[in-house]
């Protein structure tokens, strides 16, 4: 027993050190990546076959053949609702079938209608102002928008499909792959069996109207892609990195193969999806000053349209391809085929307290009657792995938590929730029921010779529950029923980590490939999916225990169509100013890839950050989706009143003006369910043909409202903040400071004085914002308290926004019950309507109008309400008006007139 303790800490302290890039496979040491990335360009071996194409409704088949081997494969291509099309590759006759993502899609995505027109050498498709045209030999695919080339496939002759064979290929002597992991590989002590060989699928994606690549989180790197030519490519492979590096195309804990280019035309991107380890080559098309002007000259830009390299090391292609044509555009069809963040419950977007670890039931009743007695909101504790019993799931410590329930209940009574962590290891224990059940009925992922997979994480020796067999999933999801989680409450949440999965002593301090799923896939098949359905199987528990109150769960491996079950975070980030400056990168590639709700750990996982930094990060968190402050166990703590007077004033002024702003992000959370369009965004999102505005990304907009800039640099007295062009005229937007409503119109660099105090942040002008400005302790106790709203004009003197409401916890809102409000500004005038019907019953009311760009302060302002007048009087507010106390109800259809 002291030998397997000591192992275990000895594997824990070797792994825990740093980042050590030995662990971590570099392509030229993965055999798969090496071979595609050999592949030389403009020789594609790839040719349509003659007379093999049929004409559906929404699709045509056909045949190609790899010229030299001879091998066959099929070749679909769909046209899509929303300007999309898919493009799948497989084998014709494989040996065994190959896997295709399946769990991925929140649903079958819906067909367009095409007309096809067949040539000698190609044929072309036509869905709508799409179209698809084929070329036979080489191999290609160039799909036009409206005209306009926008993607070309296989362009570069990249395309690489390793067909299943038997070793050795005795059939393939002109095809012989000699490279010497193909057939077995070794990676430091670990050994891969590859049973099957090689299989490995690349295709190159060029985008001719592209001046900027974004996309294919996760990755600790700027939001615009790099090129990768001599270095790495960016690798998709969900792997626990201990204390990640920064300006890295090292692989993180998520992987979602979306990749956009975008160009002061147009936006495109391509949906990658296969779960194998990806490995993805960028190139930006820097061509000397010559080559640039004789491109420009003759017109084109094809032969240096930026381009990306996809090779997965098994699978099948399957590609979807987004023709925009703007960013919006694009955004909307990837979510509309991956799915959107179900609307989350209000407390979820409030703050979150946690550390690793709270130490008992005593230490969580402390900190939540500290951030009363120093009048800070917070809306919820964590729990990580201590709180159980001995790293068994489902379980509590029961000499630091002997009554759980107790402990819910006070959070509870104060308008308080509680989170716990259920990790996908399971401790090696045959009297931990868990081990038990799963063991007896074969629920664990297996070895290649039917045993239960073993590996070493938390609790020592680990098996891993495979959530890919929907009864082990059922099984797993049953555990959250009150009858079987006794010691919790159906409003206790979860948080899934270390669910790469995280295996301390395997390959990469992950799984090994080679062991088995249900189904008989490889873990090298699925590997960046099992996060996702450790997710998925979550939330099945969570609504199983309660199918009428939206689950919150919080993930850190992910893959595409996670974000329908759960939220994520940026991982073991260290307190430093660069990872602060991170947060903004990761988490604006993370929202165009589906995940809007994104956070990072505020004041660092790692490490211990002095006043300023901490500060700091609390102002970056209050405009990021997701709020929490967590900390290692090694740290010191760091709760807001730690630091002092100072800081902890300046925290609570950013906390509470992260309350303030609530019922704004509720209304964007639920915006972003039904429209798909991202809540955080890039400049480049509504400033489509500003080039400066393509790479910033150390401001962001929340949806085309606030523009954030927060101070991310040590020991500034000023920023300088980037208001982007609406044209190539350098147009822009009127923009008020939020705090004392100044108006800012030139395009361009500002600089901007900041204290110890200031956020910098900015409404734009046309907007109305709803915000509610009585903060309490906890976000549950505000629901019923007025709103105020904050009307800044444009130029044109107008301004238009919404408000959402409804009970902030169920899914009634699905029924229609809830209230959807439209306000419009203009002619003096501000006019009230639902969107819909309003159905939701709510005392909560109007209390004060704040309006700004305003040319002359009127006299006073008529209330309207069914034909009936109230006047209604104006007050003078810094650079603003505000109206008193009109006292409508959210649920009333008004208009108010200004009086001059």
């Amino acid at each position: 027993m002291r030998l397997t303790i000591f192992l275990l800490i000895l594997c824990v302290f070797e792994y825990a050190v740093s980042v050590d890039h030995t662990k971590f496979k570099t392509c030229e040491q993965s055999s798969f990546c090496r071979r595609c990335r050999n592949v030389k360009p403009n020789n594609s071996k790839f040719a349509l076959l003659p007379g093999t194409l049929n004409i559906y409704a929404d699709s045509v088949t056909a045949e190609l053949q790899h010229k030299i081997n001879k091998h066959v494969f099929t070749l679909k291509i769909e046209a899509l609702e929303d300007n999309t099309f898919r493009l799948l590759v497989d084998e014709k006759t494989p040996l065994k079938s190959r896997y295709r993502v399946t769990d991925a899609l929140k649903s079958a995505p819906k067909p367009g209608s095409i007309k096809v027109q067949e040539g000698d050498a190609e044929f072309t498709i036509t869905s709508g102002a799409n179209k698809a045209v084929v070329i036979s030999d080489p191999f290609r695919i160039d799909f036009y928008q409206n005209d306009v080339l926008t993607v070309s496939v296989n362009a570069k002759g990249l395309m690489t499909f390793e067909h299943l064979r038997t070793k050795p290929a005795a059939n393939d002597a002109a095809d012989e792959i000699t490279d010497y992991g193909a057939w077995e590989e070794k990676f430091n002590a670990h050994h891969d069996s590859k049973p099957y060989g090689p299989e490995a699928v690349a295709l190159d994606f060029s985008f001719p109207e592209a001046d900027v690549l974004f996309g294919i989180p996760e990755h600790a790197d700027t939001f615009a892609l790099k090129s990768t030519a001599g270095t790495d490519p960016y690798r998709l492979y969900n792997t626990d990195v201990f204390e990640y590096i920064l300006d890295s195309k090292m692989a993180l804990y998520g992987s979602v193969p979306v990749l956009y280019g975008h160009g002061t035309q147009r936006t495109a991107a391509v949906y990658w999806q296969n779960a194998a380890e990806t490995w993805v080559d960028i190139d930006t098309a820097e061509k000397n000053v010559v080559s640039s002007i004789v491109n420009f000259v003759s017109g084109s830009r094809k032969t240096d349209a930026p381009a990306a390299h996809f090779m997965s090391e098994s699978g099948i292609i399957d590609v979807f391809v987004l023709l925009g044509p703007s960013p919006l555009d694009t955004f909307k069809q990837y979510t509309s085929l991956t799915g959107t963040a179900p609307l989350p419950q209000m407390w979820t977007i409030a703050y979150h307290q946690s550390r690793w670890n709270y130490n008992n039931e005593l230490d969580v009743a402390y900190v939540s009657r500290k951030f009363d007695e120093y009048d800070i909101p917070m809306d919820t504790m964590w729990m990580d792995i201590e709180h159980t019993d001995g790293k068994r799931y489902f379980t509590w410590d029961q000499y630091k938590f002997p009554n759980p329930l107790g402990m819910i209940k006070n959070l509870t009574a104060v308008g308080r929730h509680l989170v716990v962590i259920v990790d996908p290891h399971v401790k090696r224990d045959n009297h931990y029921f868990f081990h038990h059940d799963c063991t007896e009925r074969g629920y664990y992922v297996k070895t290649r010779d039917g045993n239960d997979y073993e590996g070493w994480c938390w609790p020592g020796a680990a098996s891993y529950t495979d959530f890919f067999n929907p009864e082990a999933r059922a099984y797993y999801a049953s555990q959250y029923l009150p009858a079987n989680y006794k010691a919790t409450t159906t409003d206790v949440m979860i948080w899934n980590d270390m669910n790469e999965p995280s295996v301390f002593n395997g390959p990469e301090v992950t799984m090994s490939k080679d062991v088995i799923h249900y189904g008989n896939w490889e873990h090298r098949d699925v590997h960046n999916l099992y996060g996702h359905m450790h997710a998925l199987s979550t939330f099945e528990g969570l609504m199983g225990r309660d199918p009428n109150q939206r689950p919150f769960i919080l993930t850190r491996s992910h893959f595409a169509g996670t974000q329908r079950y759960a939220l994520i975070w940026t991982g073991d980030n260290m307190a430093d100013w660069g990872h602060l400056q991170h947060s903004i990168k990761m988490c604006l590639t993370e929202a165009v890839a589906g995940f809007s709700f994104c956070g990072a750990d505020v004041g660092g996982f790692f490490g211990n950050p002095n006043a300023e930094l901490f500060e700091r990060w609390y102002q970056t968190g209050a405009f990021l989706p997701f709020f929490r402050g967590h900390a290692h166990l090694e740290t010191k703590r760091r709760e807001p009143w730690v630091y002092g007077e100072k800081t902890r004033l300046i925290v609570r002024e950013a906390l509470r003006k992260r309350y303030s702003y609530l019922p704004l992000w509720y209304t964007m959370f639920y915006e972003h369910e039904v429209t798909g369009e991202p809540i955080m965004r890039p400049l480049l999102t509504h400033y489509p043909k500003d080039k400066e505005a393509f790479a910033i990304d150390n401001e962001f907009l929340l949806q085309d409202r606030l523009l954030v800039r927060p101070v991310i640099e040590q020991g500034v007295k000023k920023v300088n903040v980037y208001f982007p062009a609406i044209d190539d005229k350098s147009n822009g937007d009127v923009w008020y400071n939020i705090d004392t409503l100044k108006r800012f119109t030139n395009v361009g660099y500002e600089s901007i004085p900041v204290e110890s105090d200031t956020i910098p942040v900015f409404q734009r002008g046309g907007t109305i914002i709803p915000k509610k400005e009585r903060i309490r302790r906890a976000s549950t106790l505000m629901k019923n308290d007025p709103y105020t709203l904050v009307i800044c004009l444009n130029r044109e003197g107008k301004a238009e926004g919404t408000l959402y409401v409804d009970d902030e916890k169920s899914f009634d809102y699905r029924n229609g019950i809830h209230n959807y409000i439209k306000f419009n500004f203009e002619n003096n005038k501000l006019d009230v309507n639902p969107i819909g019907k309003l159905k939701y019953k709510t005392p909560a009311w109007i209390e004060r109008i704040v309006i700004a760009g305003l040319e002359r302060v009127p006299k006073s302002a008529t209330l309207i309400i069914d034909g009936v007048s109230q006047e209604l009087e104006v007050l003078p507010h810094g650079e603003a008006i505000a109206i008193r106390k009109p006292g409508t109800s959210v649920q009333q259809i008004y208009n108010i007139r200004l009086n001059y």
